[in-house]
């Protein structure tokens, strides 16, 4: 779907299409192939009509786009969650001009899309690096880590990367949270790693932060799930508005199997993962990310739930 009144793009998927494919002009712009609609049925038709014909669909939104309702549609939504899963956000770059839009100051209860299609994001490709110096790309990645400290990054040249880092991405796959949740090791603490002790990932000196950002603890000792659950429930009721998206690999008391969850606003899942290694190190991994965090809070729920 694209937003504005010329129908550009819809000439130039045109041009490239074969004549057996069905292509839509929205009266705002926007483009749709087969059907008309809301994104529900769009997708319920062509799973409907056409399930045998594709393997993933992919939706592309307008730099305005908001990430947050697309994704809602695939977690909440009963009737498409039965017919298809998210795989992934993955939000595409613009190197050279990335800065002034991230950086830019809205009014006061208005959103940086920017900022949001970068705190959702699974996957960030950093396109056009040819078009920065070293010193530019190195500052618009700290700022992008600082706002998404869990999303894998890529740099690319005009949008050329391999299609396996944007298709089966498993970002709300519980079974493989425990390989998408990693913490950067340029930004943790250096801190000795001790049982119970966390080594938390804030990107920047203050407590409280008005803007997106990601709160990432690493920390060793045996969590009680029940305070787990307990503690996160609070956390989507009170801030769950502010909370944008949050992964974690846990260990948990009474289990010799990981505790993998995530979330996204108010929506949480969680379920036992794979087991943990005889020698193996069981260390927590959390990353949060969203608006107004507070990382005192965030640690000190984290250490009320150690048995």
């Amino acid at each position: 779907m694209q937003f504005g009144e010329v129908d550009i793009d819809g000439s130039l998927v045109a041009s490239h299409s074969s004549s057996n494919e069905d292509i839509v002009m929205v009266n705002n712009g926007c483009l749709c192939c087969t059907v008309r609609g809301d994104p529900v049925k769009m997708i319920l038709q062509l799973v409907k009509e056409k399930r045998d014909k594709f393997d993933h669909i992919v939706i592309e939104t307008t730099g305005l786009a908001k990430p947050s309702p697309v994704i809602e549609t695939f977690c909440m939504d009963e009737l498409v969650s039965r017919h298809v899963k998210l795989d992934g956000v993955v939000t595409l770059v613009d190197c050279k001009h990335a800065m002034q839009h991230l950086n830019e100051v809205k009014p006061r209860f208005v959103v940086n899309e920017a900022v949001e299609q970068v705190a959702y994001a699974d996957r960030i490709i950093l396109n056009k690096i040819d078009l920065v110096t070293e010193a530019e790309l190195e500052t618009l990645t700290k700022k992008i880590k600082h706002i998404n400290g869990m999303a894998q990054i890529k740099l690319a040249k005009f949008g050329s990367l391999d299609m396996d880092f944007v298709l089966g991405v498993g970002g709300y796959d519980l079974e493989r949270i425990d390989n998408e949740v990693q913490v950067d090791s340029s930004y943790t603490s250096s801190h000795h790693h001790e049982a119970g002790h966390e080594h938390d990932n804030h990107h920047h000196d203050h407590v409280h932060d008005s803007t997106v950002s990601s709160v990432s603890i690493v920390a060793e000792g045996t969590l009680d799930l029940d305070e787990v659950d307990d503690w996160l429930e609070r956390l989507i009721e009170e801030k769950g508005e502010d909370l944008y998206r949050m992964k974690g690999v846990l260990c948990v008391n009474g289990s010799d199997q990981r505790y993998v969850f995530q979330g996204v606003h108010s929506t949480l899942d969680g379920c036992p993962g794979g087991t943990w290694g005889p020698d193996e190190k069981r260390i927590n991994k959390l990353v949060f990310i969203g608006r107004n965090l507070d990382e005192t809070s965030l640690r000190k729920g984290f250490r009320g739930c150690l048995a």
